[in-house]
């Protein structure tokens, strides 16, 4: 496998973050009109992005609420076994939460389950009897869970992930802080306490749409990234791009390239474990 010149050690770079779709304005309403994320965004385009890096694959996240869009990607990862693991959709309230799971979890490339949390209307939404009854079900079916949440549901997070010891969890997107306006508290303090969890990881994704998308700077994201990596540590924290959303304020080669010299510094070990090994731990990929 490649090995990137500025990760000494890395045996495996994997981006733990990224969507797939054929765009629909039906299917996908949160995507902006006009914006560079209205066309069709395949396997063949991210490709093309990870090779010159020395990606070595990825991790394709549901982008739709729906669970054909998690049949859809694991017909995508069977055909580019760039695909490493598969995060989907699967409606944890329902009743037949079990058998889909049973069923989606055969694919030995479907990884974990996502909801998108940021957009329900009660801050306490993940705190719901349905939605816990579904979550405990993963772990029979040996899956992760990815947490997408704003810093205003951080609080019902952390009592969420308390109930739930023995369940692997990844916060996306370092929890969405107010980049563009500079606040860091209380987003500072709940993710000191959600990193105080042990079955707790963090991907240091989604940052470039959380700033000023036309004018930010590295020493925008530099506050936040000190924070998750003091709360963290080094081998708990996983590169992703976040790709094609990040577009909508910076290339791929800019996001990658933002992260890479921001840890430049670190251990041969930290960058390895950044860079791909804390990725494949965590998915079993």
């Amino acid at each position: 496998m490649p090995t990137h010149p500025a990760v000494p050690g890395a045996t495996v770079r994997l981006d733990a973050h990224q969507h797939f779709w054929r765009y629909s304005a039906d299917e996908y309403p949160w995507i902006p009109r006009g914006s560079a994320l209205e066309r069709d965004w395949l396997p063949h385009d991210l490709d093309a992005l990870q090779r010159p890096l020395g990606l070595d694959g990825s991790i394709a996240v549901q982008a739709r609420q729906c669970i054909a869009e998690s049949d859809w990607l694991l017909g995508l990862a069977d055909a580019n076994p760039r695909i490493r693991g598969v995060v989907g959709w699967v409606d944890l309230r329902s009743p037949n939460v079990g058998r889909d799971l049973a069923r989606l979890a055969r694919h030995p490339k479907f990884v974990g389950v996502r909801h998108v949390v940021q957009d329900e209307p009660e801050d306490d939404f993940i705190l719901g009897a349905a939605f816990m009854e579904g979550i405990r079900r993963l772990p029979e079916f040996g899956l992760r869970y990815d947490l997408l949440v704003f810093p205003r549901q951080l609080p019902a997070t952390l009592r969420f992930v308390e109930r739930f010891p023995g369940q692997p969890f990844v916060l996306d997107h370092i929890a969405k802080p107010f980049i563009k306006d500079g606040v860091l508290d209380p987003w500072r303090q709940h993710i000191r306490a959600l990193a105080s969890f042990p079955n707790v990881v963090c991907k240091v994704s989604g940052m470039v749409t959380e700033a000023d998308h036309a004018r930010w700077t590295p020493d925008d994201f530099k506050p936040y990234l000190d924070v998750v990596v003091e709360a963290f540590g080094p081998r708990r924290l996983m590169f992703g791009s976040d790709w094609p959303v990040c577009r909508l304020a910076a290339s791929y080669e800019a996001v990658e390239g933002l992260v890479r010299n921001h840890f430049r510094g670190w251990s041969a070990e930290d960058q390895a474990a950044f860079w791909g090994g804390a990725c494949a731990a965590f998915y079993g990929v």
